[in-house]
């Protein structure tokens, strides 16, 4: 009997190691077991501002689709931007609408009228958006949580040509 027992116990025991090593795999955190998402912050940015170097009629529909502000996403994924905005110092605010960044992508967010594609958005506004001399764009998720800004002109900013990164770049992580 003490051999059976023995083996009973046995087995019990290796059963109750193997429930406690699975119990336990499974209440680590997703982090702790390397499969945490990387957060979409993280990957969309604001990559470049243009604004009409001519600027001649700022109501034109024509100056206006120059005037535009590209969002990159860097990361491998799509992002969904539907509810996230981009607005200026002045709070005059576009909001995106059923629209998904694809992964290593960018769009372009026009401040005139057009027809949305998937490389470009109009803001369907009839005066300019951006100011020439100083202003900042940013870039806030649905939530209403700030994920980039980019800041040009005036005494306060730099300006810079579109596409390149401004030392007056803000991130939040």
């Amino acid at each position: 009997m003490s051999a059976s027992v023995s083996v009973t116990t046995r087995r019990l025991t290796a059963a109750a190691a193997a429930a406690a090593a699975l119990i336990g795999a499974t209440a680590l955190p997703a982090s702790a077991a390397g499969h945490a998402p990387r957060p979409h912050r993280d990957a969309v940015v604001i990559s470049g501002v243009h604004l009409d170097a001519e600027h001649r009629d700022h109501r034109a529909s024509r100056s206006l689709n120059k005037e535009w502000v590209a969002i990159s996403n860097h990361g491998r994924r799509a992002v969904n931007l539907d509810g996230w905005t981009l607005s200026d110092e002045q709070g005059h605010t576009y909001t995106f609408r059923h629209y998904r960044l694809e992964g290593r992508s960018t769009v372009r967010v026009h401040s005139g009228y057009g027809r949305d594609t998937r490389n470009d958005l109009f803001q369907d506004r009839r005066t300019s958006v951006w100011d020439r001399h100083g202003d900042t764009a940013t870039l806030r998720n649905a939530h209403h949580h700030f994920v980039d800004a980019i800041a040009w002109g005036g005494e306060r900013h730099r300006t810079r040509p579109a596409g390149h990164r401004t030392e007056h770049r803000t991130h939040h992580r």
